[in-house]
């Protein structure tokens, strides 16, 4: 059961990263995004290190008790993959290769920072309340449109199909959230 749950965290972060480089990521002739095994594994390191930023910010700025419960939610959901990440790319025999992809949504962290740290108060928890939304919407259409499709190993394919509760789970949550800033 523990091998389950990590294997879980990690895809949880895999797919995380990876829904943002489809959204965002694409060729300008709109080719679908295809990632290898090493990119992935970079990809879920990224992934999972960016939403565990954004939730450590918002507990920093946040005085709503409701934003801090969701941040601490992806912070618990998200801290500790990286290492599982590694391991599980280390028993495949794959080693993270940095790309392009990674690196835009590194770019893309650091902005979106910036404009949240520049937020106070009110305004801070909706906007970071709002990216949440979007970037759990735009992960699980990922993983349902591309990720599964495309995924040749039947061990990570389940896996996927297997995390998109929590991935609606999260979605919901956030949507809750967002709900009381209207």
């Amino acid at each position: 059961m523990k091998t389950f749950i990590m294997r879980t965290r990690w895809v949880i972060g895999a797919v995380a990263l990876i829904a943002l480089l489809v959204t965002d990521g694409q060729s300008q002739n709109d080719t679908p995004l295809r990632l290898n095994d090493a990119q992935i594994a970079s990809a879920a390191v990224t992934a999972n290190q960016v939403d565990v930023n954004y939730g450590k910010l918002a507990l920093k700025k946040s005085k709503r008790a409701e934003v801090k419960k969701f941040a601490e939610t992806m912070i618990r959901d998200h801290s500790g993959v990286i290492d599982q990440a590694m391991d599980l790319a280390k028993k495949l025999g794959v080693t993270p290769e940095d790309n392009p992809l990674t690196q835009q949504l590194t770019q893309g962290e650091e902005e979106t920072t910036k404009k949240l740290e520049g937020l106070k108060r009110k305004k801070f928890d909706k906007a970071y309340i709002d990216n949440e939304v979007a970037y759990h919407e735009a992960v699980i259409a990922a993983v349902k449109d591309i990720l599964i499709p495309q995924t040749q190993n039947e061990e990570l394919k389940a896996l996927l199909v297997q995390v998109a509760p929590v991935l609606e789970h999260h979605l919901k949550m956030a949507k809750e959230t967002q709900a009381n800033f209207k």
